[in-house]
């Protein structure tokens, strides 16, 4: 007994030198000391990626659980432009030094405008093995920066921290510049969803027309099979509902989406369009007793526009402005995917 104590008495303390050890390797040796080494190597113990420009814009990309990110702890992330980051950053390939005549240029050009991208990933302070591994924590594995495009525009200069050269770095397969890929604009990283319900999920819709309070109504799920509509002109109950209409309608707020935010339309314009009378006013409760509400507001046609008949057009038929996000961004939304959620009372009673 005493030298099987003995021994694990060892064995413990060999761990515990060779924790130590790896401890301070990982500590001090942060970066790659290859300075052409831009790809990470697995995208999925990325679990941070924070990214500011010289105009001190910033966006912080923080993993909140498998497939789910936040934009600046604030807003939930687009999956899509996650991936195509995530993507990106697993390809990069540095094809060659930047000549020594033009270092110079390069990286005054990248200390002007680049853009620092800061990469957080999982790492163990034991790492014997893929499945011989304890102890994990947050590391910064990977900082570098991204300059503008070359000239021919098939390449873009980067520069890894503290690295003596700058490189132009491609993906393989693709001819383009990725500045733009490593945007600093909150917008350009925020889910798009408004809406994402299955009827199960929803317990009442209300829509307010100002402009038309007789078409205005509220909508109750009862038990997802039975419903209850009222007029909120009177607040009566419509009694001759379509039952199969109304489920097609509760079924239509799964993956609801805006197609982009106007939040920097220039202020006048904007917040005369917000001060105006809203067209839509729809609001959702889900069975948490959580409410979500847009508002829509009328698009002006383009100048001159006609019908097939030659009569003037005095408003946009593709498109409309919504308030969305408790009134925090104004976005574009189209009447293609929002037609079947603005229904008038009309559409619900039975022919």
């Amino acid at each position: 007994m005493l030298k099987k104590n003995r021994v694990l008495l060892i064995s413990v303390i060999l761990l515990a030198i060779l924790a130590v050890i790896l401890y301070l390797s990982n500590s001090t040796n942060t970066f790659s000391k290859n300075d052409s080494n831009f790809a990470i190597t697995d995208s999925s113990t990325v679990t941070r990626i924070f990214l500011t420009d010289k105009e001190n814009n910033k966006v912080e990309l923080r993993k909140e659980g498998k497939g789910n990110w936040i934009v600046n702890n604030k807003y939930k992330a687009s999956n899509d432009q996650i991936n195509f980051l995530l993507k990106t950053m697993i390809s990069l390939d540095a094809k060659t030094k930047v000549p020594k005549t033009e270092q110079d240029n390069v990286i005054r050009r990248m200390a002007a405008i680049g853009i620092k991208v800061e990469i957080y990933q999982t790492a163990y302070r034991i790492h014997i093995s893929d499945k011989l591994k304890w102890f994990p924590y947050e590391k910064l594995s990977l900082v570098y920066y991204v300059g503008d495009a070359t000239k021919d525009n098939l390449g873009t200069y980067m520069l890894i921290q503290n690295a003596k050269h700058p490189y132009i770095v491609q993906i393989k397969g693709f001819n383009g510049f990725l500045f733009t890929r490593y945007s600093t604009n909150e917008d350009d990283w925020k889910d798009h969803s408004i809406f994402n319900y299955r009827l199960t999920e929803i317990k009442t819709v209300t829509l307010e027309m100002p402009d038309a309070p007789d078409k205005s109504w509220t909508l109750e799920n009862l038990d997802n099979r039975n419903f209850k509509l009222y007029s909120l002109k009177d607040n009566k109950e419509i009694q001759n509902i379509d039952t199969l209409r109304v489920m097609e309608y509760l079924g239509s707020f799964a993956n609801v989406k805006f197609e982009i935010f106007l939040n920097n339309m220039q202020s006048e314009i904007k917040d005369s369009i917000i001060n105006s009378t809203p067209w839509h006013i729809l609001t959702i409760t889900d069975i948490n007793g959580k409410q979500t509400t847009i508002k829509t507001y009328r698009k002006k046609a383009n100048p001159g526009e006609t019908d097939m008949a030659g009569n003037t057009v005095l408003w946009d038929r593709d498109r409309l402005y919504a308030l969305v996000n408790d009134g925090k961004d104004f976005v574009m939304i189209q009447f293609f995917i929002f037609d079947r959620i603005l229904r008038s009372i009309d559409y619900f009673i039975k022919k």
